[in-house]
C-alpha cells in the first residue's frame, strides 16, 4: 500500500465565496453585529444569521434547561428512589467504566450519600466482566442486601439481567441515553430520552446528562414538598455537580449544543477553581504544575488531558479508581490516586502503541486494497480496553472504516472456535457501522453504537464470514465511490485575518465540541521555510512564510521524519488559530490539522515530470523548457551531494534535493533538469547512483580527481538532438 493511499484525506470547506445570498448575508451581519469578517463567517455559518442570534448565542441566551419531568418515567423514579430513601433500602448504583459512567456514577453517589442514603456502586471490570449488567454482578449486590438498583449510563437493553435482578428482589431504575430496541426492560422505571414516543425536547445528553435530570427532578421534588421554588433545587444541583456532568458530557463526545452547552460552560467555570480534591490534584497531575497560577480549563483541555486519564483507570486496571479519585475529600489520597491514574495512561500509551504497530504490520501484509473496504483484523492477545483507540488511529491512517478484535482472555488452552471475541470499530462518513452490523446480525453475539463507533461480540469461527460480509455490504452500499478521511474546516483565510484580535474572538464561541467545534481555517500556498522537531521528534514546529509574514506553526503527533513536505515547498495548511503563552510571551500559533502541497505546486510539478516523460522518450522540446543542463549545473547538484554524503547523508528523493537546492538560492533547475542531471552523473560515473524508489536515488562517491566530459554523455547528445531550432 503507498503511502499517499495510506493518507488520503478530503478537505471539505464550510464557507466558500461565490454565493451572492449568502456573502451578502456575512456582509451584513458583520456590520449589524460589529464583528470582523472571518467571526460573522463563522457565525452565519454555524446557523446564527442575525445580530439578534449571535448576541443571544454568545451570551447562552437561547439555551435552558428543560424540565426533568417531560422524560418518560421521571415521576415513577423520583417515587421510586424517595421511598428508598425513606425506607433506608440498600441501594447500588450500576454504572459504565467510561468517563461518563465514571462520572454518573460518582455524582448519583455523592448526591444519594448526601441525602443520607445506604448506598453502594459496581462497575463492572472491562477485561474480566465486559460491558452491561451480568448475573454474576447482580448475585454480589444481591449478597449486600441490595433492593434497589439505578443503573446509569447503561442497561437499556439488559432486558434479561433485570428480570433476573428482580427474580432476586432487586427493583431497577434504568437511566441511560444509548439507542433502544424495541423491547424495553421490565423495570420500575426506564429514563432514556432516546425511547420511541418521549417528548424530552432534547436528545443528546450523555449519561451523566441524563443522572443531572434525574438529581434535578429529585430536587424539584423535594422543593415542592417544602414550598421552596424549584429553580433553587436546579441552581443548587448545577453549583454543586456541573463539574462531573461537564466532564462526561465532553469525554462522551456528546453535541455542545443546548442544555449540554449550559452544563459545560458551568462545569468548566467550576473545574477551573475546583474544591474537589480529586480534580485539583488530577489537573495538577495531569499539568505538571508546579506554581500556584492555575491553568485555563476550556474542553479541549478536559477531553485531551483529564478524561484520557480517568479512561485509562477502565481501560488497563479498574474504573473504581477514576470514581474514587472523584470521591475522596482526602487531598492525600486524592493525589496518590491522581498519580495511579497518570501512570495508567502512559500504560495505556505504551500497550496502543505496540498494538497499533502490530495492527500496521498485518494490514500492510494481508490488506486488498481492491476488495476490502472495511478492514477487520483480531489477534489473540490485544488488550480489549484499548483497541477501539487503536482502531481510530487505523482509519485515520489508512481512510477506511476498521474493526480490531481481541481474543484476550477469552481460552483456556488451544483456541475453538467458539471462543468469544471483544471487538471495537470505527467508521468514515459515508458509512453507518451501525448498519453494517445490523447487515452481519446473524454473525454476531451482540452489537451497538453509533454511526461511526460501535462495539462487538463475536466468536472466533465466524470471524472470516463477518470480514467478507461486512465488506461485501460495503461494496454494495457504495459501489466504486472511495471513502476517505474528511476533514472540516470553516472557511479559507488569507495571512491578513490571523490577528491576535481574531484569536481572542474565537474564544468566545466557546465552549467547543461536537456541533461547536473549534474554527478550523486553511492557508494556502505558505511557503515551508524550515521544519524544526520538538518533543524528542514526536512533534514538529513548521516556520511558514505568505505575503512577507513569517508564522509558527505547530503540527503535534506528526515527526519531522515522516513529514512529507521539504522546506521551500509552497503547501496549504489546515489549522485552529492558537494563542501561545510562553515566558511571558504571548503569540499567534497555528495548530496544524492537515497539510498538502498546494494546487499550483503540485501542478508545477506534475507538469516537469510530465515533460520529462515525454522528453526520456524522444519528444521534441523548447529552450525555453530549461531542460539541458549545462557544467555549472551538473557541478552544483555534485557539490551538495558531495557534501550531504560526508555528512552521513546517502539516500535523497528528487523533491528533496530541489528544495535543498531552493534553500542555497539555486532557483534555475527544476524537476525535470535535475532528473537528466542525476542520468548522467550515473552514466558517466561521475557518482554512484542507484534508484531506490520512483524518484529516490542512493548516491555513493569516489576519491578521485579525474575531470569528466559531459559531451561523452550520450543522454545531453539525445536532448541537443531533440532541441527544436529556433
Amino acid at each position: 500500500m503507498t503511502e499517499q493511499k495510506m493518507n488520503t484525506k478530503k478537505w471539505s470547506m464550510l464557507y466558500r465565496p461565490g454565493n451572492q445570498e449568502t456573502d451578502a448575508g456575512i456582509r451584513a451581519l458583520a456590520k449589524e453585529a460589529g464583528l470582523s469578517e472571518i467571526m460573522a463567517r463563522l457565525l452565519y455559518m454555524r446557523g446564527y444569521p442575525t445580530a439578534e442570534r449571535v448576541r443571544a448565542f454568545l451570551r447562552q441566551e437561547e439555551s435552558q434547561f428543560h424540565d426533568p419531568f417531560l422524560l418518560l418515567d421521571m415521576e415513577k423514579a423520583v417515587a421510586r428512589i424517595f421511598a428508598a430513601l425513606q425506607k433506608g433500602e440498600r441501594i447500588a448504583i450500576y454504572g459504565d467504566y467510561d468517563v461518563d459512567g465514571v462520572t454518573s456514577v460518582s455524582f448519583l453517589y455523592l448526591y444519594l450519600k448526601e441525602q443520607g442514603a445506604d448506598v453502594e456502586y459496581y462497575i463492572p471490570s472491562r477485561i474480566k466482566e465486559g460491558y452491561g449488567l451480568s448475573a454474576p454482578a447482580l448475585d454480589v449486590l444481591r449478597e449486600h442486601g441490595v433492593t434497589l438498583m439505578i443503573t446509569v449510563d447503561t442497561g437499556i437493553t439488559a432486558t434479561l439481567e433485570i428480570e433476573y435482578a428482580a427474580s432476586l428482589g432487586i427493583e431497577t431504575v434504568v437511566t441511560d441515553h444509548h439507542e433502544c430496541r424495541p423491547e424495553l426492560p421490565n423495570a420500575v422505571a426506564v429514563v432514556n430520552p432516546h425511547r420511541e414516543g418521549d417528548p424530552y425536547p432534547f436528545k443528546e445528553l450523555a449519561g451523566v446528562g441524563v443522572v443531572f435530570k434525574l438529581v434535578c427532578a429529585l430536587e424539584m421534588a423535594r422543593c415542592r414538598l417544602n414550598g421552596v421554588p424549584v429553580q433553587e433545587g436546579v441552581r443548587d444541583v448545577c453549583a454543586r455537580y456541573a463539574d462531573l456532568v461537564c466532564i462526561g458530557t465532553i469525554a462522551d463526545v456528546m453535541p455542545i449544543l443546548d442544555e449540554n452547552r449550559l452544563i459545560v460552560s458551568y462545569g468548566l467555570k467550576l473545574i477551573e477553581n475546583t474544591k474537589r480534591p480529586g480534580l485539583r490534584a488530577l489537573i495538577d497531575a495531569a499539568s505538571g504544575a508546579k506554581s500556584t497560577k492555575r491553568r485555563k480549563v476550556n474542553s479541549g483541555f478536559i477531553g485531551f488531558t483529564i478524561a484520557p486519564r480517568m479512561n485509562a483507570a477502565g481501560r488497563v486496571s479498574n474504573a473504581s479508581i477514576a470514581v474514587e479519585l472523584l470521591l475522596t475529600a482526602d487531598r492525600g489520597n486524592a493525589a496518590r490516586l491522581a498519580d495511579q491514574l497518570c501512570e495508567l495512561n502512559l500504560t495505556r500509551q505504551v500497550e496502543e502503541n505496540r498494538i497499533a504497530e502490530e495492527a500496521y504490520q498485518k494490514i500492510e501484509e494481508t490488506l486488498d486494497e481492491e476488495n476490502n473496504r472495511v478492514i477487520v483484523i483480531a489477534n489473540d492477545s490485544w488488550q480489549q480496553g484499548i483497541i477501539g483507540i487503536v482502531s481510530s488511529r487505523i482509519t485515520e491512517r489508512y481512510g477506511l472504516p476498521s474493526i480490531l478484535i481481541s481474543f484476550d482472555g477469552s481460552a483456556e488452552g488451544e483456541p475453538l472456535g467458539s471462543d468469544l471475541g471483544k471487538g471495537s470499530g470505527r467508521s468514515v462518513k459515508g458509512l453507518n457501522l451501525v448498519e453494517a452490523l445490523t447487515a452481519c446480525e446473524d454473525l454476531l453475539v451482540r452489537f451497538g453504537g453509533h454511526e461511526l463507533a460501535a462495539g462487538l461480540t463475536v466468536q472466533r469461527s465466524c470471524v472470516d464470514a463477518f470480514r467478507n460480509r461486512i465488506n461485501q455490504y460495503a461494496k454494495d452500499q457504495l459501489g466504486d465511490e472511495p471513502l476517505c478521511v474528511t476533514l472540516d474546516a470553516d472557511c479559507e483565510v488569507e495571512v491578513r485575518d490571523l490577528t491576535m484580535s481574531l484569536a481572542q474572538d474565537i474564544t468566545a464561541l466557546e465552549p467547543f465540541g461536537v456541533s461547536n467545534p473549534v474554527p478550523v481555517f486553511v492557508l494556502k500556498n505558505a511557503l515551508l521555510l524550515r521544519v524544526i522537531p520538538m518533543g524528542g521528534g514526536k512533534h514538529v514546529k513548521l516556520i511558514l512564510e505568505k505575503d512577507g509574514v513569517e508564522l509558527t506553526a505547530v503540527w503535534f503527533g506528526t515527526s519531522s521524519l515522516r513529514l512529507p513536505f521539504e522546506p521551500m515547498e509552497e503547501v496549504d495548511v489546515m489549522f485552529q488559530l492558537n494563542i501561545n503563552e510562553f515566558q511571558n510571551t504571548v503569540s499567534l500559533q497555528l495548530l496544524v490539522q492537515d497539510m498538502r502541497l498546494s494546487k499550483s505546486f503540485e501542478e508545477c510539478l506534475d507538469e516537469q515530470k510530465a515533460l520529462y516523460e515525454r522528453i526520456w522518450g524522444g519528444e521534441a522540446f523548447s529552450l525555453e523548457d530549461e531542460v539541458i543542463p549545462t557544467r555549472d549545473d551538473v557541478a552544483t547538484v555534485y557539490k551538495f551531494l558531495r557534501r550531504e554524503y560526508r555528512n552521513g547523508h546517502s539516500v535523497f528523493t528528487l523533491r528533496r534535493i530541489l528544495a535543498q537546492l531552493r534553500t542555497y538560492g539555486v532557483t534555475d533547475i527544476g524537476y525535470a533538469k535535475l532528473k537528466f542531471i542525476v542520468r548522467i552523473m550515473q552514466e558517466l560515473l561521475i557518482c554512484g547512483v542507484t534508484e531506490a524508489d520512483t524518484d529516490s536515488y542512493v548516491f555513493e562517491f569516489y576519491d578521485t580527481t579525474t575531470k569528466t566530459n559531459l559531451e561523452k554523455s550520450s543522454i545531453l547528445h539525445k536532448l541537443k538532438k531533440q532541441l527544436r531550432k529556433a
